[in-house]
């Protein structure tokens, strides 16, 4: 079982405390949505847990090997990054685009082995891109070279993968793909992060929430007992209306608040 674990963290970001006592475990099996208002440090954490931003204080650990003493190579097998507004610098087809999933492997796209022929195709396949493979990656919609990049994240086949706003630039179909791709991937053991602005496809597919604000940890639990209209007015300023539709737990915001934590 794979656990990814941040003990103690903080980050400082020149003057600012973007991270401070950030403590969360992150296991495998499960699928882990991160929320917060615009600024609680969200992608500063995503990033540091994936070994990119070094700490300030505190460490993370990866199965209890501290990230920070693996070496690159080593990092890049066991995390799959998919940062947010990613981008396609060169026309290269699709597949290879994907394939490049494969470099921390040691394996190129004109060489891979029949693992990595297996990984891309499985990738190919799990972000709806059949038919894509040999379009140039630059002609691509915003959406669909997203999910070119989800691909070739997903054909790293890593213990971790973290993703920084997966379903930002789709259309609601390709979301509830990409998601659902995310939840099977964390169904078959890799431990899985995802931030997201939805609350409401949060509390659908996650299966524990961290709500950071401030750079700390405001809640974490199951959506219900994060996505509280208490909560959200605090750490959102919002005044939200939450409710149980077809099984499903719904955010609904109805108004913004003069100040975070003021409710009526």
């Amino acid at each position: 079982m794979t656990e990814l674990r941040a003990r103690s963290l903080a980050v400082d970001l020149g003057q600012r405390h973007a991270l401070s006592r950030v403590d969360l475990t992150l296991p495998s099996g499960r699928l882990t949505v991160i929320v917060g208002p615009n600024g609680a440090g969200k992608t500063t954490l995503m990033r540091t847990l994936a070994g990119l931003l070094e700490p300030t204080a505190g460490q993370v650990t990866l199965d209890g090997q501290p990230v920070s003493r693996m070496s690159a190579g080593e990092r890049s097998r066991c995390i799959a990054y998919l940062p947010q507004g990613g981008n396609v610098a060169w026309p290269l087809p699709v597949a290879d685009v994907i394939a490049l999933g494969r470099l921390p492997h040691g394996e190129k796209p004109d060489s891979l082995s029949l693992k990595g022929q297996e990984a891309v195709a499985a990738a190919i396949h799990a972000a709806d891109l059949e038919g894509f493979e040999n379009r140039p990656a630059t002609e691509l919609s915003g959406g669909e070279r997203a999910r070119v990049l989800l691909a070739r994240a997903l054909a790293t086949q890593a213990r971790v993968l973290l993703a920084d706003e997966p379903v930002a630039a789709l259309d609601p179909r390709h979301q509830l793909i990409v998601l659902d791709v995310l939840k099977e991937q964390a169904r078959a053991g890799t431990t899985v992060a995802a931030i997201m602005h939805d609350l409401t496809l949060a509390a659908r597919f996650a299966d524990e929430i961290i709500l950071l604000n401030q750079g700390i940890v405001a809640a974490s639990g199951p959506p219900e007992a994060v996505l509280t209209e208490e909560l959200l007015a605090a750490n959102f300023g919002i005044q939200a209306h939450v409710s149980h539709d077809g099984g499903h737990l719904v955010v609904v915001a109805d108004r913004p608040l003069a100040e975070p934590g003021q409710g009526g």
